[in-house]
């Protein structure tokens, strides 16, 4: 049975690791009914997180969608890992969903993962809304929270609701209730079990002139989005509670501002009006401009697709759960109408895919089988078989190919053998399945001394990996200590000439080509670039030295053969020798001006910097100041939060391999630490020593 298009609300719940993400989808799971019981994270009985991984470490590592009523809609929800290893989980999420719940800690404020993904919901454009989580703990403040998301994300957050109290039930005025800015009332969440009870009643006077003072506020931010609403205020005539939603959710969905409700998810307060602001503020998918693509066979203007399924059938996959007997694929349908039993074409693959089977997502897991799902749902798809994520399918008669998912370079890497040969080809296999699971996952075999070496987004990411391996896929491996993985580039700008000027069987094979090698710090990996005269040299033989350079800016650096990156190649000229110049002529030309210019340029070893956010204890800043400058480290800046202090530093990966261990021993095991790659920065003259 197909949704209706209005009602549908794809969603995903983003913020940094123990914000308290999964608690909020547990207590919404609840609230609509679609559970009976709240799962608790310490307890590993949550229904998003299922990996045996995550419920002992008590974390998120992978994505997961659940699928429930609320009132009249019907929201489609992503439960997202905080933890930056899993980034590419929170990527390929934002990359197909509506709208977001950002979910922040009001002891630890914004942090370094807040940051990181409201960036990835700025470059998506997805309008979102923020949850102030949490108000129940000690050093709760709820106002520093609010400022810090105005100031540190450059965000304009207007505040529907107040908390009555904060703090834990101990002290003197602990949190208890929510203001509704909007209806003027105070709510409150009576704490027996399984009660889904809200009371509402008049505020009371101890509190209503707080309140009238945020309710000015946040009619003053409405102004400038509706004159109707600026006035009635300044007739003083009554502004209906209607009026004020619908230009919330018009302000929200042009992404000039995000609504603030507060709560606390353990003990279930703010999160049934945080349901109704997903369904008053939140888009639908009528709501999001049309997607836009390209027609792969018809190079031309922008190919677009609306939300309707009168227009041609257009998907894109978001994620892929590996299995021997058949993959499962996550699938968002922007357009047109999906059938079970058909064919579909994926452009970027050129090929046919097979839709045996449709079904809605639970979790990880299979729930409801369908016939067909219209545009605007997200669906798993079980029969195809050559698509990736990031790929693109639609009607074979009408193309269209989307902009990929893009995720970021593996930073770390860890050399893993299987202990007999008999094993060697399991553990591919089981590789192979990770990899078709995980974009941000690499594995490259080593034929000459049998090693295959992994790489992931950081320590805990490899030691996740690691784990499956011994526990999923009963692989017995010699695991060896991780290493950085470090990149190439070149010193300096310089001109040079490949020359080819020898016969071969017979046949005089000449060409010289003139290129430009300089080293360019917008640019990721290896850019070639054409700026030779079309008259200097016929095409074809231009093509075949232009594809040399490609090939060879991938075969890695002089320095340890790491990757090159941050390189600029460009051919300015050449000359063209009649008989004599040859398509392999260019070939070799080209390969000698490259391997000429990395040798003139000078190469240069790049090492990974990390952002590091370190808080702790006031009493540690010292200790911890001075063991990070002991690293390499450089303090971008140091905050006060309560009696805790927030270092931010920026520190090289090297340095901090291992790093959680000594920053227990620094703190007692009271600091609390997260990193996130940066950039890549020169490394000192004696790590390229050692590769040398």
């Amino acid at each position: 049975m197909s949704r209706k298009l209005e009602t549908i609300r794809n969603i995903g719940v983003i913020a940094h690791i123990d914000a308290g993400k999964t608690t909020v989808t547990e207590r919404m799971l609840f609230y609509s009914g679609a559970k009976h019981r709240v799962g608790e994270v310490d307890k590993g009985t949550t229904t998003t997180d299922v990996d045996p991984e995550e419920q002992e470490r008590g974390i998120t590592i992978y994505s997961a969608c659940v699928t429930f009523p609320w009132q009249d809609v019907i929201i489609n929800l992503i439960d997202t890992p905080g933890h930056v290893d899993f980034t590419a989980e929170v990527e390929r999420s934002l990359r197909v969903l509506d709208g977001g719940v950002v979910v922040f800690s009001a002891r630890e404020g914004v942090e370094a993962q807040s940051e990181t993904v409201w960036r990835q919901a700025d470059k998506y454009g997805v309008p979102r809304l923020a949850f102030i989580n949490k108000l129940d703990r000690e050093g709760a403040d709820f106002e520093g929270t609010l400022t810090e998301i105005r100031t540190r994300l450059a965000a304009n957050p207007v505040l529907l609701q107040i908390p009555v109290g904060q703090g834990p039930a101990h002290t003197n005025d602990p949190f208890r209730a929510v203001i509704d800015l909007i209806s003027m009332k105070m709510l409150e969440f009576p704490q027996e079990e399984k009660s889904r009870q809200i009371v509402q009643q008049d505020i009371p006077d101890e509190f209503r002139e707080v309140a009238e003072v945020w309710r000015e506020s946040m009619l003053e931010s409405l102004f400038e989005y509706s004159d109707q609403l600026m006035e009635l205020a300044l007739q003083e005539e009554a502004i209906p509670d209607s009026l004020v939603r619908q230009v919330i959710r018009n302000a929200t969905l042009a992404q000039q501002m995000q609504p603030v409700l507060c709560g606390s998810a353990l003990h279930g307060i703010g999160v049934q009006p945080l349901l109704d602001g997903i369904a008053y503020y939140l888009p639908n998918p009528a709501d999001m401009p049309p997607v836009e693509g390209v027609n792969p066979k018809k190079p031309g203007p922008v190919a677009y697709r609306r939300a309707t399924a009168d227009e041609p059938l257009c998907g894109l996959v978001f994620k892929i759960l590996p299995a021997k007997t058949g993959d499962f694929y996550w699938v968002r349908i922007y357009s047109g109408r999906l059938k079970a039993n058909t064919r579909v074409y994926n452009p970027g693959q050129d090929k046919k895919e097979n839709v045996s089977q449709l079904w809605h997502i639970h979790s990880s897991k299979k729930e409801e089988q369908v016939e067909a799902v219209e545009c605007g749902d997200i669906v798993g798809v079980i029969g195809m078989r050559h698509s990736v994520t990031g790929d693109t399918i639609c009607d074979s008669k009408e193309q269209i190919l989307l902009e990929n998912i893009s995720f970021p370079e593996t930073v770390i890497s860890m050399a893993i053998e299987p202990e007999t040969t008999t094993a060697r080809q399991k553990l591919a296999e089981a590789l192979e399945l990770l990899k078709r699971q995980d974009p941000t996952f690499r594995a490259v075999e080593n034929e000459e001394t049998g090693q295959t070496l992994i790489s992931g987004m950081g320590e805990l990411h490899l030691e996740v990996i690691k784990h499956k391996l011994l526990r999923d896929f009963n692989l017995n491996v010699k695991v060896h200590k991780p290493r950085v993985n470090y990149r190439e580039t070149v010193e300096r700008p310089v001109e040079i000439t490949g020359e080819c000027n020898r016969q071969v069987a017979g046949q005089q094979h000449y060409a010289r080509l003139n290129v430009l090698m300089e080293p360019e710090e917008k640019v990721g990996d290896v850019q070639v670039i054409n700026r030779c005269p079309h008259e200097t040299i016929p095409q074809p033989l231009l093509s075949a030295a232009l594809e040399e350079l490609e090939a060879r800016g991938h075969s890695g650096g002089l320095i340890g053969g790491f990757p090159l990156t941050k390189l600029r190649v460009t051919v300015l000229g050449g000359e063209v020798q009649i008989p004599g110049s040859t398509e392999v002529a260019f070939r070799i030309a080209a390969g000698d001006a490259f391997e000429s210019g990395l040798r003139k340029a000078g190469s240069v070893l790049l090492e990974p910097i990390m952002r590091l956010d370190i808080t702790t204890p006031q009493e540690y800043l010292g200790d911890f100041v001075s063991d990070l400058q002991q690293r390499r480290s450089t303090i971008a800046r140091t905050d006060n939060r309560n009696n805790l202090a927030v270092i931010e530093a920026h520190a090289p990966l090297a340095e901090l391999v291992g790093y959680s261990s000594a920053m227990r021993s620094l703190s007692q095991g009271r600091a609390v630490h997260s990193m996130e790659p940066l950039r890549f920065a020169p490394a000192p003259a004696d790590t390229s020593a050692e590769f040398s």
